[in-house]
């Protein structure tokens, strides 16, 4: 897994009217074309454990992010699907302090793209996220890598 420049075609897949911060990353895997790209959504948030899910949910509140229930079987740990394909998934919502952001999980040969991409609306958006975007990154990281972990010990 590593941090990579984000593809024109990952960006195309935006639906946002400008993006404003993006961070992408590879997680290698030979079976990576097992599961949709919102299956991928689904195992990489939805089978962390509790206490991850639970830490998720509580650092998205405090950045004021909308979200829906994370029992709501259309929402991938409360977060709405904007687009969906079998190579793609796009999932997107808002914060109440003015940040619209998309998380897009795309199959690849024999690699998964996980990027966020976000739209920071206002000045306390952008110092919001100038301080937060480091941590979200190292919690990227670990939820692709125990992901990773995962599927590579699925049969």
């Amino acid at each position: 897994m590593r941090e990579v420049a984000l593809p024109p075609e990952a960006l195309a897949l935006a639906t946002l009217a400008r993006v404003d911060y993006t961070d992408s990353f590879r997680l290698e895997l030979p079976r990576v074309r097992k599961l949709t790209g919102e299956e991928w959504a689904r195992a990489i948030l939805e089978d962390a454990p509790p206490s991850t899910r639970t830490m998720l949910r509580r650092g998205w509140f405090a950045l004021g992010v909308r979200l829906g229930s994370p029992e709501d079987e259309r929402l991938v740990l409360g977060w709405p699907v904007r687009r969906r394909t079998s190579e793609f998934a796009l999932l997107a919502t808002s914060s109440r302090l003015g940040m619209e952001a998309e998380v897009l999980l795309k199959r690849e040969r024999e690699a998964l793209l996980v990027a966020t991409l976000m739209q920071l609306k206002n000045p306390i958006a952008r110092a919001v996220w100038t301080r937060f975007s480091p941590q979200h990154r190292r919690v990227v990281r670990h939820l692709l890598r125990e992901a990773g972990r995962r599927a590579c010990n699925e049969p």
